[in-house]
């Protein structure tokens, strides 16, 4: 049977069955490629290849984060006081700069992350591909998510760390603090920004990989593949 036939039932088969019985179509499919038969799990990895070569690769551009509204690292939420203090002293400008040092070491790290996506995408199997498929708009991100976050982590945080003097950002934020608990009467702050800023980018990453993943579940022009659209069409 052709793979345009194979497609057509499996589509009526999705207008009929309940989605558990779709889930049973989906594991009576071929794991390997062969004529006539569908790559389940090729077509995740292409998907989630998409996402980290069109959306990831953009964070590690200057400003990939700082002009990016949707990952923009600002303040953390016990540091906004430091803000609004130093913005009521005129110090604004350097609160702005605080920002821009901190969004910096996130573009930093985020090369790091991309071998480590590479070689977990390669590792999507069969089992791993039927529940992403038929999961949530964001089902393969939040696989690539629970297999990577740890080690990303542990690869994120010393670059940071390294990231923080070589983009100046240590000395503009030892400088804020100082400002700030000079003020009187204030709550001296030594927060861990290290740790702030890797957890903050790491969810810049996975958030843009989840807007392609996002576009290819709901718009089929972003399927810019032949397996792309035989594999999605599946979840249609």
């Amino acid at each position: 049977m052709s793979i345009i036939k194979k497609l057509f039932i499996i589509l009526l088969i999705h207008l009929s069955f309940s989605c558990a019985e779709l889930q049973d179509v989906v594991n009576s499919l071929p794991t390997e490629t062969t004529t006539g038969t569908l790559d389940i799990a090729g077509g995740l990895r292409q998907a989630l290849d998409k996402g980290i070569t069109k959306q990831v690769s953009k964070l590690t551009q200057k400003d990939g984060y700082y002009k990016n509204n949707l990952v923009k690292i600002v303040m953390p939420e016990e540091l906004q006081k430091v803000d609004k203090a130093l913005r009521n002293i005129g110090l604004g400008n350097l609160a702005d700069e605080g920002i821009k040092a901190l969004n910096r070491a996130a573009e930093d790290a985020v090369k790091e992350a991309i071998p480590i996506f590479v070689d977990t995408v390669k590792q999507i199997n069969f089992n791993d591909a039927k529940g992403i498929l038929l999961g949530s708009d964001i089902a393969a991100t939040n696989y690539l998510k629970g297999k990577t976050k740890r080690a990303l982590y542990s690869k994120f945080n010393p670059v940071i760390k390294n990231s923080f003097d070589r983009v100046g950002a240590d000395q503009i934020w030892k400088t804020i603090i100082t400002n700030y608990n000079s003020i009187p009467f204030v709550t001296k702050v030594n927060p861990d920004l290290t740790d702030y800023v890797t957890k903050e980018a790491l969810k810049g990453v996975f958030k843009m990989i989840a807007v392609e993943e996002k576009e290819i579940r709901n718009n089929i022009n972003s399927r810019t593949t032949t397996l792309l659209q035989q594999v999605f069409a599946l979840q249609d």
